[in-house]
């Protein structure tokens, strides 16, 4: 159920309105279902109309005309909730209905339970699908009624309904969602020939500034070489930075300013400040090694949300979940042109889920913002298997996000992260074809292929034969073949990437594999020390024996020159 509530001058046009069978078509048979007192004369129910609703406005009208004697009657003396049921509900009686219309008096400050001195008020049912609830706002005590927040309790009100009622239950939200275009601004868009309003462009440009800018420089600068994007920085008198505000140039009409905070609650100057902030200075390397890939770090840094998800420190949580949304606003600059549009769907709708009441503690994310601001330093990617990578991990960051937002009771972020999902599947999709297929062609032998079937047995025994039996098992055992052919032990590395993450959330394991194996085959192969410590680490675990440090890591006798790391 949705309830919409305004204000205003007249009762009169208020009831006139309700009671309206000729100008509005769906007022089929205006009457009322309850009143203040169940006794209030029903326009809708008797032969002479037009007497009956004089006499019904001067009965609300009661206590305003009152408290107008010694001024203290408001100018907006009436208030007006409509309240209206989901296409697939129920038909509801009006005794459904009047109880319905008591509750919402009730629980907004109306007409408080147990109150004789609460305001008057009655409701009107005109059509089968919902009711008005008409009232003045002037208790019999001549005191305005204290309605104040009046929606959001009428909201929750309205949701124990549902469920009480066996109703549709609507997905609400927080008050975290970024303001809405107005009717004025989709109609302007519709004229100009655009999908999406101005300030929704706007949004999606912002959103892209920051996640690719460093400093609060970097991002005005980012945001003025966007096409068709005007942006005003706003200075206090001392010349500090106050804010920013943005414009479409295109318009027709002149440019329509928007500050930050208008396009959306974290797109406002201090919100931008403090993430930036949190990035702290960005770590040079000048050791001569070579550099891990950026697309690396970021699948690694995504792989590690899920895990963050499901640690009581909520703060920690929200500051990822922020990240790894501005981490899809950032690849839509660096895909492929055919992947962008759903990678920019599932931007905008993974938008929603960034935010929510709990407030983020944004220097948890710092590895991710990091290699995220690296990854758009480095050309686009040639090769679609680093993307699909990205992709194949992003879809079980989308997946824990919606579950972790389902157990903290954010319905609007649950919609938006499930929404998000059926973009990135599509994206991934596309972007993961090509680079299985070429992997497929380079399988190995079939001995070595039975042999990898028994590695994949002892790692994940509960997902091994649905892995067999995927089409990407083909690709699975040429990126271990590789990595085996660059020194790495194969059980060891598949061992490793299944205690990445956990592959319940994957609909193909075999897949979510073949990209972890590749990334971690992209790593220098560890020595013959390593590789021993490792197997003796793997024995000892097996067992439940513990391993000794000494054996585990020898103690070298003589200065042992550092080997370089990946991270």
């Amino acid at each position: 159920m949705i309830a919409k509530i305004s204000g205003g001058k007249g009762t009169a046009g208020l009831i006139r309105y309700l009671f309206d069978t000729k100008r509005a078509k769906d007022h089929t048979d205006p009457h009322l279902v309850a009143s203040w007192d169940g006794f209030a004369p029903d326009p809708g129910r008797t032969d002479d109309f037009d007497a009956t609703k004089r006499l019904l406005v001067a009965d609300l009208d009661l206590h305003v005309k009152q408290a107008g004697r010694f001024g203290r009657a408001p100018e907006k003396h009436t208030w007006h909730c409509s309240i209206r049921a989901a296409e697939s509900d129920r038909y509801l009686s009006d005794e459904e209905w009047a109880d319905i219309a008591r509750r919402v008096v009730a629980t907004t400050g109306i007409a408080p339970d147990g109150d004789p001195d609460g305001c008057r008020w009655v409701a009107v049912r005109h059509a089968p699908d919902h009711i008005h609830i008409a009232a003045t706002k002037v208790r019999a005590d001549l005191r305005t009624a204290r309605h104040w927040n009046d929606y959001l309790t009428a909201d929750r009100e309205l949701a124990a309904i549902e469920k009480e009622y066996g109703l549709f239950q609507v997905v609400r939200g927080d008050r975290t969602a970024a303001e809405r275009p107005t009717r004025a601004e989709q109609e302007k868009a519709r004229r100009a020939g655009h999908d999406t309003t101005a300030r929704e462009r706007l949004r999606a440009t912002v959103r892209t500034a920051v996640a690719a800018a460093s400093t609060i420089e970097e991002f005005v600068g980012l945001l003025s070489q966007f096409d068709g994007v005007l942006v005003e920085v706003v200075h206090f008198p001392s010349g500090d930075v106050r804010g920013y505000k943005v414009a479409v140039a295109d318009d027709a009409q002149g440019p329509i300013w928007y500050s930050g905070s208008k396009l959306a609650p974290d797109l406002s100057l201090p919100k931008i400040q403090e993430r930036l902030a949190s990035m702290g200075p960005q770590p040079t390397d000048q050791s001569g090694r070579r550099r891990p890939n950026p697309w690396y770090q970021a699948t690694a840094a995504a792989e590690r949300i899920a895990h963050h998800l499901d640690q009581p420190d909520d703060g920690a949580s929200q500051a990822h979940l922020a990240a790894f949304g501005e981490a899809l606003d950032a690849v839509v600059l660096v895909t492929p042109q055919a992947v962008r549009p759903q990678l920019r769907e599932a931007a905008n709708a993974f938008e929603r889920a960034t935010r929510s009441r709990i407030h983020a503690e944004h220097h948890h994310a710092r590895a991710l913002r990091g290699a995220v601001r690296a990854m758009l330093g480095e050309p686009a990617p040639k090769d679609g298997a680093v993307l699909a990578m990205f992709l194949d991990a992003a879809i079980l960051v989308v997946i824990a996000a919606a579950r972790w937002h389902q157990l903290h009771h954010h319905d609007q972020q649950v919609a938006a992260a499930r929404e998000a999902l059926l973009h990135l599947q599509a994206a991934y999709g596309q972007a993961a074809a090509a680079p299985l297929a070429a992997l497929a062609q380079r399988r190995p032998p079939r001995q070595t292929m039975d042999r990898h079937v028994r590695h994949l047995r002892q790692a994940v025994p509960d997902h091994a034969e649905e892995i067999v039996e995927d089409p990407a098992f083909g690709a699975l055992t040429a990126a271990l073949a590789e990595a085996e052919a660059a020194g790495h032990d194969p059980q060891q590395l598949l061992q490793q990437a299944a205690d990445q993450r956990a592959l319940d959330d994957a609909d193909f394991p075999a897949r979510v594999l073949t990209w972890r194996i590749q990334r971690l085959g992209a790593r220098p192969a560890p020595s013959a020390r390593a590789r021993a410590a490792q197997a003796r680490s793997a024995a000892a675990r097996s067992t439940g024996a513990a391993v000794p440090m000494t054996a585990a890591v020898p103690a070298p006798q003589q200065p042992v020159q550092a080997r370089p790391r990946s991270r």
